[in-house]
């Protein structure tokens, strides 16, 4: 999908904790986009509206029914990106959004659950088809969920993004890998990363933008991070150090 080309926009990666009440973390989350200025692009933590949660999954995946509406009417102006549980006929997928002016203009389902977290037992794989680069605003946006990061074959089906949103519920034994590979991803797709991770006790609460030369800001204590999002950075790089993205 494409929308009207146009610039000036700011990224904004999130770093916020979910707690076990759902309609605090959407407060939560509303309430920092509303800080967020005209013409931004968001990333927030993967499923940070109700984590996983296995004990009360089916109010979890309920939840996304409110979130959904919630979110469309906050998306004017703006482009707001994360993942949520929903169920679509008798299964339950791990859905990336894209919304936009009041319109869910993108979604598709996580494509490599994380099995060492027994995401398998709870819901469906999507399909690597649907990992595409999305054109908002002019801007061409790609989406890689949190263990997807791994899988270098995805990392060529984006190349050509402008900014690559990694939505994320990261182990905090492996914050390392975590930074790395975000930056690493900015580096090789000369691109943005606008990485959002959770920070919640047991993830690397590592949220940050990667820009396309490669540096490297995270959110550190910050609750919004903002990076004015310039596409001459991005055609800079790729004239400076040609491999072949166009």
């Amino acid at each position: 999908m494409t929308t009207s080309k146009k610039s000036g926009y700011k990224l904004y990666s999130l770093l916020f904790a979910t707690v076990k009440d759902y309609n605090a973390n959407l407060q939560t989350l509303l309430e920092l986009v509303e800080e967020t200025s005209k013409k931004s692009l968001i990333v927030a933590p993967e499923v940070c509206l109700t984590g996983f949660d296995y004990e009360n999954y089916d109010k979890a995946v309920k939840f996304s029914h409110i979130a959904n509406e919630k979110l469309k009417i906050a998306s004017k102006d703006k482009i707001i990106i994360l993942t949520m549980l929903e169920r679509r006929g008798e299964e339950v997928f791990n859905f990336a959004k894209i919304f936009f002016n009041g319109e869910i203009v993108y979604e598709r389902a996580k494509a490599k659950l994380f099995r060492f977290g027994n995401e398998h037992k709870y819901m469906s794989e999507g399909s690597d088809e649907d990992i595409k680069i999305v054109e908002v605003e002019g801007i061409k946006i790609g989406i890689l969920i949190c263990f997807e990061l791994r899988f270098k074959t995805l990392w060529q089906k984006l190349e050509g993004c402008d900014v690559i949103a990694v939505p994320s519920w990261w182990g905090v034994l492996r914050t390392e890998h975590f930074k790395v590979i975000t930056q690493t991803l900015a580096i090789i797709n000369q691109c943005y990363v606008v990485a959002s991770d959770s920070q919640n006790i047991d993830c690397t609460k590592m949220s940050g933008i990667i820009r396309p030369h490669g540096e490297d800001e995270r959110n550190e204590n910050r609750a919004c991070l903002e990076v004015s999002y310039d596409k001459k950075e991005i055609i800079s790089m790729r004239k400076y150090m040609d491999v072949g993205i166009g």
